[in-house]
């Protein structure tokens, strides 16, 4: 007989696993919404394309690459260079921040530069308990509380202070002195690992599709909730059935799945932010070539602002607008969106444009906060779950800042450990 396999959550992650095992286990994929997809999933509206916020696909890996791609209509895929700003005191400097000091005014460059090389003088190990103080540690006081710890806040929607010092992990475009000084010699920009990157004329939706192909009929069951997990007997309580696993896959929000399996307490420790995301079509085209840009200063209600009309090459603006709030903030979507035309009116991005279509849509959770508590808790968690086959996996089901990318590597490594994805190899 073969193992029985649950995986909670239609998203990337779980779909990636359900198409790695479904041949070589008896596999059913547990979805609450009416379509898979999670936060991958599109709008088409008005002859507008929007993802429920910006999902860029950037493949350092070939394997997954192709894996992916084998599976998509590929004339429709687009290969698109990079161009990212943040938008500071009123002018573009080039992203990141802290390789393109040089574009600041001089006495802010020179400020800068001198704080950067004396944090970076002490050569010696050191140990930072939070991302602040490894801003601190690391850059210095100006560059530091010019964008690094602003734009981070905004970000979280949380004091830097209580993120662990690696909270990004290789996610963050750190930079040595004397590195910055040999790039700014040879006049050479910074290169980063989504200097390319893909996308498809249908969005994010195109590569959820394309995942959901290798998965047989019959796996998945949308509109199929879990309310509770069985640990003792490995049953899995949803929309009104029992489910026995062998292996529970859970890619659901790390605390979700804690509660479902009983341990409230110990999904407290876990936190993390909620993003309102806004899609906003407009009837004329962007005045501005960034397909992303950063907006770290509080007068700007949004962190971060994208294009998509600058990605298809289309005449009427495409924006995606991102608010970070605390997980407990109220949401007025009429008055943020007051404030957000508002503000790409007074920021320059909208002129005498006229909003002819829009939708939103709520993270959360969005962004997690990692911390040495969160950390700890969770190798605990891990632990225990795994004494009772359940393995949370993915972004939420980790609680973890990583890649779409990483998702499905994990849930191939995963598969493989239990004898699946065999006629798939990952190079």
């Amino acid at each position: 007989m073969r193992d029985k396999v649950v995986i909670i959550g239609g998203g990337v992650t779980g779909l990636a696993a359900a198409g790695f095992l479904a041949e070589t286990h008896d596999c059913v994929l547990l979805e609450r919404e009416a379509e898979v997809g999670g936060y991958c999933r599109t709008f088409y509206q008005d002859g507008f394309t929007w993802d429920y916020s910006g999902h860029f696909f950037h493949f350092r890996n070939k394997w997954v690459a192709d894996y992916v791609h084998e599976r998509l209509d590929v004339e429709n895929l687009l290969s698109v260079k990079k161009i990212s700003r943040i938008f500071f005191r009123g002018r573009y400097v080039d992203f990141p921040f802290q390789h393109n000091i040089h574009q600041l005014p001089i006495d802010d460059f020179l400020r800068c530069l001198s704080e950067m090389y004396e944090a970076q003088a002490d050569k010696s190990d050191k140990k930072y308990s939070s991302f602040k103080e490894m801003l601190y540690g690391r850059y210095g006081k100006s560059l530091s509380d010019l964008f690094l710890i602003p734009y981070n806040e905004k970000l979280y929607a949380i004091d830097a202070d209580e993120l662990d010092a690696d909270a990004m992990g290789r996610f963050f475009p750190h930079v040595e002195f004397g590195e910055l000084l040999q790039s700014l010699a040879r006049n050479a920009g910074y290169q980063s690992y989504n200097d390319e990157f893909a996308y498809h004329r249908r969005g994010a939706q195109a590569y959820v599709e394309a995942l959901a192909s290798y998965v047989p009929d019959g796996v998945i069951r949308t509109e199929t909730p879990c309310e509770r997990i069985d640990l003792e007997r490995q049953v899995v309580h949803a929309g009104g059935q029992e489910f026995p696993y062998d292996h529970l896959i859970a890619t659901s929000p790390l605390p979700r799945t804690l509660r479902m399996a009983g341990l409230e307490d110990e999904a407290k420790v876990f936190s993390a932010n909620k993003v309102l995301v806004f899609n906003l079509g407009f009837d004329k085209p962007s005045t501005r070539p960034e397909h992303w840009t950063y907006y770290p200063e509080q007068d700007w209600v949004f962190f971060r602002l994208g294009r998509y009309d600058n990605i298809f090459g289309e005449k009427r603006m495409s924006l995606y607008v991102e608010i970070g709030l605390p997980a407990d903030a109220p949401v007025d979507s009429e008055a943020y969106l007051k404030r957000t035309l508002e503000d790409l009116h007074r920021a320059g991005v909208v002129d005498d444009h006229q909003l002819i279509s829009h939708v939103s849509v709520v993270l959360d959770p969005a962004y997690v906060h990692i911390s040495g508590a969160a950390n700890e808790a969770a190798e605990k968690m891990f632990k225990h779950l795994a004494g009772h086959g359940v393995h949370p996996l993915g972004r939420y089901g980790q609680w973890v800042y990583c890649s779409i990318e990483d998702n499905i590597l994990q849930a191939h490594e995963l598969a493989k450990s239990w004898g699946g994805a065999e006629n798939i190899k990952a190079g």
